[in-house]
Formats: structure tokens, C-alpha cells, sequence
């Protein structure tokens, strides 16, 4: 059992690995998450032996035994987190510290170990120190990591596992929006709850997406791109991302509760909004205080918030038997813009957000 901040990692070359032209081929069109870099990263846990086994390998299958409790009872949880590549040529990530923190708050609502921040971090440097050249430099590319955790021991007994696993996985991502960002059509869900009171809903856990998965089918069908839930009457978030207000005065309104996602490009987003001096009130806002306030001029903008996209203003809210046309305003792109100027290193950074990880 290890006692230290770090790890000591093993690693083992992909001798498969792509050729230069080849990885250059997929960075040209990467798309978002069909293709994968040629290693990932492992870590071990044990009731009795704590984190330990900390490895690079070549990225493949994972062989699991059937009887694996997170095949049976859906015990796991995941992050989402970028890597930039600067005009300098270095690699940089985006407020780590957080995402490490709030795969620890989802671990703790899932009965897992909690991985320690500094692993966290040190896993994303050691996959770059491998597989660094996937790291796109394309116009809004970038690198998106897939840390994920799950329980690996083989019982079928209700119970946290006393084995998990922690891997780490990276996909060379494009531009999500090609030709520039363009307003995201809504489908209000009415039959289907993404959470509840004191549900995972706050945890990163793939249940609640799995949950969504009708929903967002339902959307489809009515020709929307994603679907906003509701607790309550109270608008909750998208399948995926956070939803942000902006009012005719300024202030900027986002949903809170135990049941919504902490989202990291949010609260950025938001400080940013601050910066600048505007209001933020983080309190829940109702369908009817939505509705009334797009059509009485009081919001002014909406627009939808998360690590893929970025932000994706909201053009329509569409719903059974009524389709309400959305905001459109500067605000929101002009936060997206600042916010990915930050990232890609193009804008200084006043907060401290960035880590440079092949360094």
C-alpha cells in the first residue's frame, strides 16, 4: 500500500501504435470520441491494499470476470476534462483540481474509494508523457481525457466492491461546432426525471445518462438536440450540460440543488461573468418563470454549458403543443469566446485556471 502523494508508474509501449501519418490523418478530421490514443493509464484499489499497480499500457479491451459487480449493480463514475495545445507547442489542462475533486464527491455518493487529487493529476501527465502528440493544434481541437472508475470485484452480493479499478482513456477532439456555434434546438421532457431528491443526480455516474437516453430519443424525434429535465416544475439541466439565464438587467440565473451536476465550464463561465460585473444567482427558476420571462423580455439570453460543447446558446424551447422561440444575444458567445481564449492560452489566465502537464 502506498503512502506517497504520487504514484510510480509502469509503463509498457504500444508497439502497435499509430505511425506519425497515420495519428496525423485522424488529428485532421478527429470528430469526438471515435478515435482513441495508443495507451491508458490503470490504477488498482483494494479494501486491504489501497491504490496500488499504477501502469501504462497499450490501449485495448479490459477483461472482466461476468459476475464484475459494476456489470450487475452499475457501480461507477466518470470525469470529462481537455488538454490544449498552446501556440508554444505545450499541453495544457483546464482547472483539474476540480474535476479531481468532484470525481472524489461522486465516488463518495457511489461507495468508491476516493482517488486523491494528486494521482488525479498525475495520471492525466503521465498518459500526455506518452501519448502527447495526439494532442491536436487545430483550430478549437483538443485532447478530451476520460477518466473513469468502476468496481471490478466478482460478487453478486449488495455491497460496495473492496476491488475498483481507475483507467484513464484519451479521444483527439474537433471543433463541436463546425462552421462556427450555432443555436441548439431544446425538447422539454415531461414523462421522464433525470433525478431526484437525494439521488445521484449531483454524482457523475453513467445511470443518469443511461437514464436520459429515452428522453434525448424523444427529442430527437421531435427535431431538438438535446432535452431539459424538470424537478418540480423547476427547470433541472440538459441530458449533459448545465442551463444559464440571462436577465434584462444583467444578472445571470442558474439552477441549483443536490440533484443538478457541479459543472466546471459553468461555474468558469460564471466567475468570468463576474469579472465583469455581473450579478450571479445560483436558485432554482421555474417552466413558468422561463416561459413568462422569454416573452415578457425579461431573459434575454439562455444557453446550455459543459466541457464537449463549451457553450451552445438555446434557440428553441419546444415542448408537447407549443414551441417558444429563444434570445438570442453577445453575451454567451462572447463568455465562450473568453473562456476558450483562457484555455487554448490566447488570453491571460487572471485565475490560475491552467495546468501545464508536459512539463
Amino acid at each position: 500500500m502506498t503512502t506517497s502523494s504520487t504514484l510510480e508508474f509502469q509503463v509498457t509501449r504500444n508497439l502497435a501504435a499509430k505511425t506519425d501519418a497515420q495519428r496525423d490523418e485522424i488529428l485532421a478530421n478527429p470528430g469526438f470520441g471515435q478515435h482513441f490514443t495508443d495507451h491508458m493509464l490503470d490504477v488498482c484499489w483494494s479494501e486491504t491494499g489501497g491504490w496500488h499497480r499504477p501502469r501504462v499500457q497499450p490501449y485495448g479491451p479490459i477483461s472482466l470476470d461476468p459476475a464484475a459487480s459494476v456489470l450487475h449493480y452499475g457501480q461507477e463514475i466518470f470525469e470529462g476534462i481537455k488538454a490544449y495545445r498552446h501556440a508554444d507547442g505545450s499541453v495544457h489542462t483546464f482547472r483539474p483540481l476540480e474535476n479531481a475533486r468532484r470525481l472524489q464527491r461522486s465516488a463518495r455518493r457511489m461507495a468508491l474509494p476516493e482517488l486523491p487529487e494528486e494521482i488525479f493529476v498525475q495520471s492525466l501527465r503521465e498518459l500526455i508523457a506518452v501519448d502527447g502528440a495526439w494532442v491536436p493544434s487545430g483550430e478549437d481541437q483538443s485532447l478530451y481525457f476520460r477518466p473513469f472508475m468502476f468496481a471490478k470485484e466478482a460478487f453478486l452480493g449488495v455491497r460496495p466492491a473492496k476491488k475498483v479499478a481507475y483507467y484513464l482513456i484519451a479521444s483527439p477532439a474537433g471543433a463541436y461546432f463546425s462552421g462556427g456555434v450555432k443555436p441548439v434546438k431544446i425538447w422539454l421532457s415531461e414523462d421522464y426525471a433525470r433525478a431526484g431528491k437525494g439521488g445521484t443526480g449531483a454524482a457523475k455516474t453513467g445511470g443518469n445518462y443511461a437514464s436520459s437516453l429515452v428522453a434525448q430519443a424523444e427529442a430527437s424525434d421531435n427535431g431538438c438536440d438535446q432535452v431539459v429535465f424538470l424537478r418540480d416544475g423547476n427547470v433541472e439541466e440538459l441530458g449533459g450540460m448545465n442551463v444559464v439565464f440571462v436577465m434584462k438587467d444583467g444578472t445571470i440565473v442558474t439552477p441549483e440543488s443536490d440533484s443538478i451536476l457541479q459543472g466546471i465550464t459553468r461555474d468558469s463561465i460564471l466567475q468570468l461573468a463576474e469579472d465583469r460585473g455581473h450579478t450571479v444567482e445560483r436558485r432554482d427558476i421555474s417552466l413558468e418563470e422561463w416561459r413568462e420571462g422569454v416573452r415578457s423580455g425579461e431573459i434575454v439570453e439562455v444557453f446550455a454549458c459543459g466541457t464537449a460543447a463549451v457553450l451552445s446558446p438555446i434557440g428553441l424551447l419546444k415542448g408537447a403543443g407549443f414551441e417558444d422561440e429563444q434570445p438570442l444575444g453577445e453575451l454567451a458567445t462572447s463568455l465562450r469566446q473568453e473562456l476558450t481564449d483562457i484555455q487554448y492560452g490566447r488570453a491571460e489566465d487572471k485565475h490560475g485556471w491552467l495546468v501545464r502537464l508536459d512539463a
